[in-house]
């Protein structure tokens, strides 16, 4: 069975507290970390060409999400915000946004449908 994201939350900070790193881990710098590890992701996908999926590069691909994903718990865990309901009220608000009926199988934003 897989771990919660609210136990997943408490790893990576427990990690993080144990190497004494939570004077680092403020909002700014976190967000920053989080884009620094996007364009890490991005990379791996450079110059692949017509391969949108780089399936020969997808332990590279799991290793940067992950990074990516513990910097967003870890920004949730420092601004006191709870990442499940954050990302469920997301989905739920995406949902009006673009209801099926409108948005199957199209590309276009919300204003456009």
């Amino acid at each position: 069975m897989s771990d919660t994201i609210k136990e997943i939350q408490q790893k990576a900070a427990r990690f993080r507290d144990e190497r004494n790193w939570k004077q680092f881990h403020n909002p700014k710098d976190l967000a920053i970390s989080i884009s620094l590890e996007a364009a890490e992701l991005l990379e791996v996908f450079q110059w692949s060409g017509a391969d949108l999926e780089v399936p020969e590069k997808l332990d590279k691909v799991r290793e940067e999400l992950a990074d990516v994903m513990l910097y967003c718990l870890l920004l949730a865990d420092a601004t006191g915000l709870d990442a499940a309901q954050i990302m469920t009220e997301k989905l739920e608000a995406n949902a009006r946004k673009y209801p099926v009926e409108k948005a199957y199988g199209t590309a276009k934003k919300y204003t456009e449908l």
